[in-house]
């Protein structure tokens, strides 16, 4: 690869925990091509702050004149144990576009180059349920488990559709046309099996870019469906500042901490995308803190010059900054808002019907009809 290809490819691996098959997207850079790579998230849950994450790096990949699909999985996101019923999948649709976008927006990055596909507009055609149909007799159930095993929502007695997930998530790389899948870390063993189950149909396999998973507000990895655990990108200031205020973060304690993992999987990279690469966090009475790298960052909080007291107030203001923009194109178009009340309705909470009591006929202002219906008291002792 010459200079120019190999600082597109160091921008395309930059901050990832691993990639698999590079080779194919350093020929296909060093033919002066650009890459088609997709990222693709099921419509189910409202996204949270660790969609950052994935944002960033399609960021980097529109810089880096990648051509950047985002898949609407509206069809994933029913089959995954009916996470998203289907009269409302659409709606769930339209929000995530609306979101994601704002995101990218957020951190300064031009939309217009990428790529919005709704997965039902071609999984339902006949040469993709046929694909489905021949990958489905050529693969195990014990494979298809395996490869959706962190992805699909596992229960006793699961419904079929949790093992054709997977099967739709690989053929997806074929009939999007692409020659990269971005994902998470959770998504692993699925892209080591896209690597095997695709040539097994003749296709080419693909390259496979993993981000690493953020860390949770509560310690495990954050969740849209653990709400203690995550951020929502709507979320108002004084709710962003009350969650981090809540945060786990033990003391000197730098392993899956969830606030020092925003700092680095989020404010620090979306600060270089804007052209200043810094965290600052103020302390009364003294200079503040600046970090321009994540490791400074974490051997001050290893030796506690860095405090959760200090953190926790920086982040939240950090985030708070961040998502400004997203708040404010939220506020400024009815057009989302209305779509937000379809995709995520407010849960219907029936009242409960107030039993009427009976009295007797003797307490005061009891009726005839009443002493009718009851009968003559006994007065008996």
């Amino acid at each position: 690869m010459d200079s120019e290809a190999q600082a597109r490819f160091d921008l395309i691996r930059e901050n990832l925990a691993e990639v698999l098959n590079p080779e194919i997207l350093e020929s296909i850079l060093a033919e002066g091509r650009h890459p088609r790579i997709y990222w693709g998230t099921a419509t189910t849950g409202k996204p949270h702050v660790g969609y950052f994450l994935a944002a960033l790096k399609i960021a980097q990949l529109l810089r880096a004149q990648c051509d950047v699909v985002v898949l609407l999985a509206d069809i994933h996101g029913f089959l995954d144990n009916l996470k998203a019923p289907l009269e409302l999948v659409e709606s769930r649709a339209q929000y995530y576009r609306k979101i994601i976008t704002a995101i990218l927006e957020s951190v300064g990055v031009p939309t217009e180059k990428l790529q919005f596909v709704l997965g039902s507009s071609y999984q339902k055609t006949p040469e993709y349920v046929m694909d489905v149909y021949r990958l489905s007799s050529l693969i195990s159930e014990s494979d298809a488990k395996k490869a959706g095993a962190e992805v699909v929502k596992q229960t006793d007695n699961a419904p079929l559709s949790g093992l054709l997930y997977p099967v739709l998530q690989v053929l997806d790389e074929e009939h999007l046309k692409v020659d990269c899948q971005l994902g998470g870390m959770d998504q692993r063993k699925l892209f080591a099996a896209a690597t095997e189950w695709l040539p097994k149909l003749g296709y080419r396999k693909r390259a496979h870019l993993i981000n690493p998973m953020i860390s949770g507000l509560k310690g495990a990895k954050m969740s849209s469906s653990v709400e203690d655990s995550k951020i929502d990108l709507l979320d108002p200031p004084e709710s962003i500042s009350k969650k981090i205020r809540k945060a786990e973060a033990a003391p000197k304690v730098v392993e899956d901490n969830g606030v020092i993992a925003l700092v680095e999987f989020v404010l620090l990279p979306a600060a270089a995308l804007k052209g200043r690469k810094e965290f600052q966090v103020e302390r009364r009475d003294e200079e503040p803190l600046i970090y321009t790298d994540i490791k400074q960052l974490e051997e001050d909080y290893k030796n506690d010059i860095l405090t959760p007291q200090l953190l926790k107030p920086a982040v939240a203001a950090g985030l708070v900054s961040l998502m400004a923009p997203i708040q404010a194109a939220y506020q400024a178009s009815p057009e989302w808002q209305e779509i937000t009340l379809k995709a995520y309705p407010p849960p219907v909470v029936e009242k409960k019907q107030k039993k009427v009591k009976n009295k007797g006929s003797r307490f005061p202002g009891a009726n005839v009809g009443q002493a009718q219906v009851n009968g003559p008291e006994s007065t008996e002792k």
